[in-house]
């Protein structure tokens, strides 16, 4: 643990560049639990960059831990590359353009070449601006869908996907040598702009993203012949130009916006958790339903780069889920482009392995092979980049996780929801014109299948007792692995860290070909099963359950019966 007061008081003496942290240092003074959540530790940086509570401290997102960083990462670039590049975004959250302009001064100050968009951009658009401009690496500043006191900073590498472990790695050993207050290299970004160290992205760029995302999606004329009504919140973040531009261009003319969540707002008024996973963010769009319905309600979350959606069922509307979403998704583009004539021979989709095994049934059908990785969207960008070198990128047709990530097309390497917004609409309207919504195919999707439910259920810990409890939970349960879940015997523990799967009953164990990550996954009977990880981004464990059963009703049961059970060992 870090030597709080030490700290405390070299941060009064040297943190003086932003009167914001003064004033937050001179205001904790004398609050120990205050001054310890702030010091106790740095912010972590890996494979997802850094993320943290905005405000003063080593523990926080600030001018000075995001300087550390860009210099650690400055160093790495130059330690590995020849005249490196890197490309900028960042989203609509408190001090993200500050944060952005002050990496860029930090690489530009390094000799590295900078491409900084001039406004803020949906979080895919950075992953095709790294490929596109052929950058050594990639930046944006973002903290996804937490709330307004969040802020992250995500680095890429030069296949326009999330840093792999190594690099990570290698950038995390430069940032540790590196002094926040004394160690960082900074030019004023006015002067690198000047002296050509740092250029604003153009315009051609964007529409070059638009093109590829168009070039992905499948309806010919029939999201210009469609009424579909839409209702669209991009939550105060990134996503309003582009996914109302994307959407005009499809033909699709009926898209209102919820006024309320229309224009970037880093405090997120309305939704202070700006998650679409979430049915809150979906109140205001619902209230202007009852007043002239529409057939879909649609929401990015901030950096756009996560879609969810609500549809009416009856009178109501249903909030879908990530899952249903995905398997939606897999249904239309593998039953369209069979239509159609252009799916490729050996398809793939791919999803990670706590999306559900209903994608598996229904890609069945269709002669699509489905491969399940982990949680985190740079394995799928990985596989897509590996097939791409093989010549055999046509093959890879869509992409998913549960937590409302999809991507189609290769023209980014990270989940996109401007595409997804895309394909949802156009899959709407599909529909419709058939004279089913969403809700009714889902449904039968169901009767052809069986019923998966789904559920993610996500528990805080917070703090650095939270950490602490957190990484005994999953040492516990390694320890003490359950030998039944809700009365149902477990057949198999998946052990991701130990790399190994231990069938209960023989004992034998199969080796996961997979990189090492701390998650517990337990098979049961009847294609029940839990998964239990630490998240990588938020002090939370989250725990995924799948229920199956022939009816929501008996499928509910189960689910319930697993959730108590687990809840046992988070106490």
């Amino acid at each position: 643990m870090n030597d709080i007061n030490a700290l405390y008081n070299l941060w009064k003496e040297k943190a003086v560049s932003d009167p914001d942290l003064t004033a937050e240092l001179a205001e904790i003074e004398g609050k120990e639990d205050e001054i310890l959540d702030r010091f106790y530790k740095n912010l972590e940086f890996g494979t997802a960059g850094l993320r943290g509570v905005i405000g003063a401290g080593t523990n926080r997102m600030n001018i000075y831990t995001v300087g550390q960083a860009t210099q650690g990462l400055a160093d790495y670039l130059n330690s590995e590359f020849e005249n490196p590049s890197v490309a900028i975004a960042y989203d609509s959250r408190i001090k993200s353009d500050f944060f952005s302009k002050y990496a860029a001064g930090v690489l530009a100050a390094n000799n590295i070449k900078v491409y900084i968009y001039p406004e803020l951009v949906p979080t895919p658009m950075l992953s095709f601006a790294v490929r596109r401009l052929g950058c050594s690496s990639g930046i944006i500043i973002t903290a996804s869908h937490n709330p307004a006191k969040y802020n992250g900073y995500k680095c890429y590498d030069p296949n326009g996907y999330q840093m792999t472990d190594e690099a990570a790695a290698k950038t995390y050993e430069f940032i540790e040598k590196t002094d926040m207050f004394s160690g960082v290299k900074y030019m004023d970004f006015e002067d690198g702009l000047a002296e050509d160290r740092i250029d604003f992205i153009e315009d051609w760029l964007i529409e070059e993203f638009y093109a590829e995302v168009e070039k992905a999606c499948l309806s010919g004329d029939i999201t210009k012949k469609s009424d579909l009504k839409v209702i669209y919140t991009p939550l105060n973040g990134t996503g309003n130009k582009p996914v109302r531009h994307i959407l005009k261009r499809l033909g699709i003319k009926d898209v209102r916006v919820v006024k309320e969540q229309e224009y970037p707002d880093g405090n997120f008024p309305t939704c202070p958790y700006p998650n679409p996973e979430i049915k809150q963010v979906f109140e205001l769009a619902i209230d202007m339903a009852k007043k002239d319905k529409a057939d879909l309600l649609l929401a990015t979350d901030p950096d756009c780069d996560r879609v969810g959606i609500a549809v009416l069922c009856g009178d109501e509307y249903r909030l879908m889920t990530g899952n249903e979403v995905g398997v939606l998704l897999t249904e239309y583009i593998l039953s369209r482009r069979t239509e159609l004539g252009n799916l490729p021979k050996n398809p793939i989709v791919v999803k990670s392995f706590v999306t559900t095994d209903l994608v598996e049934a229904v890609a069945k059908k269709y002669g699509a092979e489905v491969k399940n990785l982990l949680t985190g969207f740079k394995y799928i960008g990985e596989l897509i980049t590996n097939l791409e070198k093989d010549g055999e990128a046509d093959r890879f047709v869509v992409g998913m996780e549960e937590s409302y990530g999809y991507l189609s097309g290769i023209h980014a390497r990270d989940k996109d929801a401007v595409v997804g917004s895309a394909l949802i609409c156009e899959m709407a309207a599909y529909y419709k014109s058939k004279g089913k919504s969403l809700y009714e195919v889902m449904q039968d999707i169901y009767s052809e299948h069986g019923m998966y439910l789904n559920e993610v259920i996500s528990y805080a810990f917070e703090g650095a007792a939270g950490m602490t409890k957190m990484a005994g939970i999953m040492d516990n349960l390694r320890t003490n692995a359950p030998k039944t879940i809700a009365e149902m015997q477990v057949l198999s523990v998946a052990d991701y860290k130990a790399s190994k799967i231990t069938d209960t009953k023989t004992s034998e164990e199969t080796v996961i070909d997979l990189p090492k990550s701390n998650v517990l996954a337990y098979k049961l009977p009847q294609s029940n099963g839990v998964i239990v990880r630490p998240s990588g981004t938020e002090p939370k464990i989250k725990i995924y359950i799948t229920a199956c059963a022939k009816t929501a009703e008996e499928a509910r049961k189960v689910s319930d019966s697993i959730k108590a059970c687990m809840e046992e060992y988070l106490k």
